[in-house]
């Protein structure tokens, strides 16, 4: 499929690796912004797969979770050509739209990658670049389903900002029968599973887990945090890390 638009946002933050099995996972970033990297995809897009793939491999560099976070939002306006994405949400295709509002564009098209924000394509060089800008510091603590967010920030009281958490599944096989990917089996990293959100008081946030009901597909989470200023999809600072992860 011919895409109408290629975006790519980037996030700043740094992260603490995470054990499987750890009773208190505990996330930090650095003071500077390093990227996250969003990508909207879709199950009924026949270009998407590639920019999957190419995200997938993203699991096996040595930067992930310290250098740059990655993420996939799976859009709904590709299932009316057959194949209804299991993973879409019309909450996911609203912050694409955010996005295009952002930059006054037309429309928007999946694949697309955001980074920082701004449009983003593979070939514009490396993703990880750190950024130049001070992102605050975010600290996240999780105990069992509870996550604790306290950020830092010498703007934060002249802003109301927002808390995000996106859990998000790996090693995920998906056998499309409908559509344009009618045949193929994909596969799914660092897919959003559930999202959740909460406003920031005092620099501080206490919200659970965001739930989610793809348990028997998923081989692995993670869990990406990060903050914005109200109605700004643009994150000022994330971080990012494993939840559990398999063999």
């Amino acid at each position: 499929m011919r895409p109408l638009l290629f975006w790519g946002v980037f996030v700043a933050m740094s992260c603490a690796g995470l054990g499987a099995k750890a009773d208190k996972i505990t996330l930090r970033s650095a003071a500077q912004s390093v990227p996250l990297l969003e990508l909207f995809t879709s199950e009924g897009c026949s270009s998407c797969p590639p920019a999957e793939q190419w995200l997938g491999k993203l699991r096996d560099h040595p930067g992930l979770w310290t250098e740059f976070v990655p993420i996939a939002w799976h859009v709904n306006y590709w299932d009316r050509l057959g194949w209804p994405d299991k993973f879409a949400s019309a909450d996911f295709t609203a912050r694409q739209y955010a996005y295009a509002r952002l930059w006054r564009a037309r429309t928007v098209y999946t694949p697309g990658f955001v980074r920082g924000g701004e449009e983003w394509r593979v070939r514009d060089g490396e993703f990880w670049a750190p950024g130049q800008m001070a992102g605050g510091q975010l600290q996240v603590e999780i105990i069992g389903d509870e996550l604790t967010a306290h950020f830092e920030s010498p703007d934060d009281k002249k802003r109301k900002l927002h808390l995000h958490v996106a859990r998000l599944g790996g090693g995920i096989e998906s056998k499309v029968r409908a559509g344009e990917n009618r045949g193929r089996n994909l596969h799914h990293e660092f897919v959003v599973l559930a999202r959740a959100e909460s406003e920031l008081v005092g620099g501080r946030a206490t919200l659970l887990l965001p739930e989610h009901d793809f348990s028997a597909d998923v081989d692995r989470e993670a869990v990406a945090v990060w903050v914005s200023v109200d109605n700004s999809p643009v994150p000022l600072q994330a971080v990012g890390g494993w939840l559990s992860e398999d063999d």
